[in-house]
């Protein structure tokens, strides 16, 4: 387990593997690629960041995760790989995340995105990401950073 301080300064537990917090946690995030690029949503409020969102009544956290990646991006998850999970002892309670890997292979256009203005393509997220202000603060924090090499380990 690592310990950090998120953009906010709230303390952030992260666990890489099958170790988790929570086996029913309330949020998902999903780092999204779709034929070589990666899939980002650009969220109303926070900016360019990686779909996600809280898992409703009735859905597993990986239901939760397919959802929110078409809602916010329009995309169709082809492969999902669990990550993660990260706790965060915030000012509005408590949060824990699971963090996924999925491969999108079609990208439809959806008539509503939620409270997203859709897909965002990139080939490279910028090096100076947590200067950029296009992007939400969930981007700028260890997390990322940490699912990104993972994820460049395991699966690119």
């Amino acid at each position: 387990m690592e310990v950090f301080k998120d953009y906010y300064n709230n303390t952030v537990k992260l666990v890489i593997g099958n170790e988790t917090f929570s086996k029913q946690p309330k949020h998902v995030w999903v780092i999204t690629r779709y034929k070589k690029q990666w899939l980002l949503t650009k969220h109303l409020d926070r900016g360019i960041e990686f779909p996600g969102g809280k898992v409703e009544d009735g859905e597993i956290a990986e239901e939760a995760a397919i959802r929110e990646v078409k809602e916010e991006t329009g995309g169709l998850i082809s492969n999902l790989y669990f990550i993660g999970q990260y706790h965060v002892d915030g000012k509005g309670g408590e949060i824990i995340k699971n963090i996924y890997f999925g491969e999108v292979d079609v990208l439809e256009e959806e008539e509503h995105y939620y409270e997203t203005e859709g897909p965002v393509l990139m080939k490279e997220l910028p090096a100076n990401l947590k200067q950029d202000h296009r992007f939400s603060f969930m981007m700028k924090d260890y997390v990322l950073k940490k699912s990104m090499q993972v994820i460049r380990e395991r699966f690119l």
